[in-house]
C-alpha cells in the first residue's frame, strides 16, 4: 500500500508541474493576456448598452410629450415586464 501512495504523490507532482508549464509557457501567454481582459470588455459593452437604451428610453418619452400622451409611454412599457 506504501507504494501505491508514493507512486501517486509522484504521479500528482507530475502531473502539477505539467499544468504549470502549459499555464506559463511564452508561447501562450499572448493568449493569456487577451482572456484576461475579457470580463472587462464585457462591462464596456454592457455599459455602451445601457447608454444605448437609456438615449432610446429618453427620445421616446421626449415623443410622448410632444404628442400630450407622457403618461401612457411608460406604462406601456412596463405592461409587458409584468406579464413574465
Amino acid at each position: 500500500m506504501d507504494i501505491l501512495r508514493q507512486i501517486a504523490v509522484v504521479l500528482g507532482a507530475v502531473a502539477f508541474l505539467a499544468v504549470c508549464w502549459w499555464a506559463f509557457s511564452p508561447k501562450r501567454r499572448k493568449r493569456f493576456e487577451e482572456d484576461a481582459k475579457l470580463p472587462f470588455a464585457d462591462e464596456e459593452l454592457s455599459q455602451r448598452s445601457a447608454e444605448a437604451a437609456d438615449d432610446k428610453d429618453t427620445e421616446e418619452n421626449s415623443a410622448a410629450v410632444n404628442r400630450g400622451d407622457a403618461g401612457s409611454a411608460p406604462a406601456d412599457k412596463n405592461k409587458g415586464q409584468d406579464e413574465k
